[in-house]
């Protein structure tokens, strides 16, 4: 995890001091794994880290029983993730038709098929002392294949050759690592009130398997589905087909298993709460709580007494990070268009590109469009030309905040094709600036009428909304003053931490104590759970923790070694 949502995370363990949390973080790189390291609060007692970037031959020699075993589960699996992924509806396989009924029945005895031959691998792995060799092995590539050969497995999967099946193994073992972690059991997730996953996917294995070996009740966070994630990811590498299909199916299931776990299910906002209910989870479990941001960094800004009025009312603002889902393109054609009616309009595009080298050719694209589409201008012949579109960062002379960059323009514009919760939106509402958006991920739920929104791709029509803006400063005022009191009331760290604490409190109080309550000696601490709260039914439902803080495992989802609540895909 980065940036944001790694924010969010350690803001929630350092607003929740009343409770105490052990920290279960996965990483996904080395370079993740040494910069993740911050200042822990008092609060967390405990700190256990595993990579997921690498993992040696566990050196673990099954008998013939224990291979049994291993091909038994796996085989089943591999079954299950032939058959079809969860996420879709339909048929889900490639036997022709079939009604709507007879589809549901077959998801589910799949979905039931998936989970019990995960939690077999799991219940192996800690009675052998580990998987990855299993994993690794031929037989786990002859079971994908006699999957992929079986009756009614999905006809993409059918054409797998041998280095798809290779590359689906492969993705499986890295997956499924979490199974072979000592996190279970010894004082480890079997001792926690409450596991709470800070993201979906392989980054909940450790919430899973603490609750199916020792009963601790699961709580999820998403605010980007990691399903989507996965989604988006394969769909640029360009992995052959049965890859694909067979690699969506494997976390289509395991996202429904996740869901189907879980006590409570917390979308960061309706876009993922779709996506969630899409992949299988109960509706009566899922609570949206918007992500909590931190308000303070752009006071200065959003309670100026001239409000937008302050701002340069000719230029316009992009804020984010440079990469094709941004649709810069878009915007850069649009800018061309408002500037026919608006000719001193400036452009000022805030970021740096996204990471690897497709975000250094995305910008380098967006820099020679707007060399073409506006050649340098000046006032007179001997004056030196300027061009209305600048490329800037963060820290820079000219932008050396990130609140003096939405401070900078009248109007602040959202151009994306792809888009979860739209950080940079809450951003501008918390600054009082007028926003113009594309509609697209949790857009509309986020500017709830404080804002003006355009169908993607349209650069016409995004051209027209900050036109209109432009021409009217008061418009543009009430807008922001508007977007400013709803960014105040529903993206805060105070509502964000507010609603987790409720949260944590309930699902507490409905889950019978399973350890016991020691003093500062480590002794047994007499009396210090009350005899009803050992009770299963109503006693159980209603008690709270006599003594002691309630003491949370807290995790971290794939890709982050930082305090963050018990938990991208791709």
């Amino acid at each position: 995890m980065s940036g944001d949502a790694r924010l969010w995370c350690d803001r929630l363990v350092r607003g929740l001091g009343q409770h105490e949390f052990d920290i279960y973080a996965l990483s996904r790189s080395e370079r993740q794994e040494d910069e993740g390291w911050i200042q822990l609060p008092p609060q967390v007692s405990r700190v256990r880290t595993a990579p997921l970037w690498t993992a040696e031959d566990d050196g673990v020699v099954y008998g013939r029983r224990a291979r049994r075993r291993f091909a038994d589960a796996y085989g089943e699996l591999a079954a299950a993730v032939c058959g079809g992924p969860a996420a879709t509806g339909g048929s889900g396989t490639a036997g022709g038709s079939g009604t709507a009924d007879g589809s549901a029945a077959s998801d589910g005895v799949e979905a039931d098929r998936f989970g019990n031959a995960l939690y077999g691998l799991a219940e192996l792995a800690r009675d052998e002392g580990g998987l990855v060799g299993a994993l690794r092995s031929e037989g786990a590539v002859r079971a994908l294949e006699r999957a992929c050969r079986a009756p009614g497995a999905l006809r993409t999967a059918r054409t797998a050759r041998v280095p798809d099946l290779l590359a689906v193994a492969a993705h499986i073992e890295r997956a499924l690592r979490p199974l072979s972690l000592d996190w279970y059991e010894d004082d480890g997730l079997d001792s926690v009130d409450l596991c709470h996953a800070a993201a979906g996917g392989a980054a909940a294995l450790p919430g899973l398997l603490a609750r199916h070996f020792s009963g601790v009740p699961l709580l999820v966070t998403e605010y980007g589905v990691q399903l989507r994630a996965h989604y988006l990811a394969s769909a640029s590498v360009g992995e052959p087909p049965a890859v694909r299909a067979l690699l969506a199916a494997f976390h289509g299931r395991l996202a429904a298993e996740v869901y189907r776990a879980a006590t409570l299910i917390t979308p960061g906002n309706t876009h993922a709460r779709r996506w969630q209910e899409r992949c299988g989870a109960d509706r009566a479990k899922l609570r949206t709580v918007y992500p909590g941001m931190e308000a303070s960094r752009f006071a200065e800004v959003g309670e100026s007494v001239e409000g937008s009025r302050c701002a340069d009312p000719d230029t316009l603002v992009w804020v984010g990070r440079i990469e094709p889902a941004k649709d810069l393109i878009s915007l850069l054609h649009s800018f061309a268009e408002i500037r026919k009616e608006e000719p001193k309009t400036r452009l000022r595009i805030v970021g740096a590109p996204a990471d690897g080298p497709e975000g250094a050719t995305y910008l380098s694209h967006c820099r020679a469009l707007a060399a073409q589409l506006f050649p340098d201008e000046a006032e007179g012949v001997h004056a030196v030309g300027d061009n209305p579109v600048s490329f800037e960062e963060i820290g820079g002379p000219e932008v050396p905040s990130l609140a003096e960059a939405y401070a900078s323009g009248a109007v602040i514009v959202l151009s994306s094709v792809i888009e979860g919760f739209p950080i940079s939106l809450v951003e501008a509402m918390f600054c009082g600036r007028a926003t113009v958006s594309t509609d697209v991920g949790a857009v509309v739920e986020v500017i709830g009428g404080t804002g003006l929104v355009v169908p993607p791709r349209n650069p016409r029509a995004l051209a027209e909304a900050c036109v209109s803006l432009l021409r009217d400063p008061e418009r543009r005022e009430r807008l922001g003053a508007a977007g400013r009191a709803r960014a105040l009331e529903l993206f805060t760290v105070e509502q964000n931490v507010a609603a987790f604490h409720g949260i944590y409190l309930e699902i507490v109080s409905h889950s019978p104590v399973r350890r016991v309550v020691v003093d500062d000696e480590g002794e047994p601490l007499p009396f210090g759970v009350p005899a009803e709260a050992h009770v299963p039914g109503r006693w159980a439902e209603t008690r709270l923790m006599a003594s002691g803080r309630p003491r949370w495992a807290a995790g971290a989802p794939v890709g982050a070694t930082v305090p963050v609540p018990a938990g991208e895909g791709a």
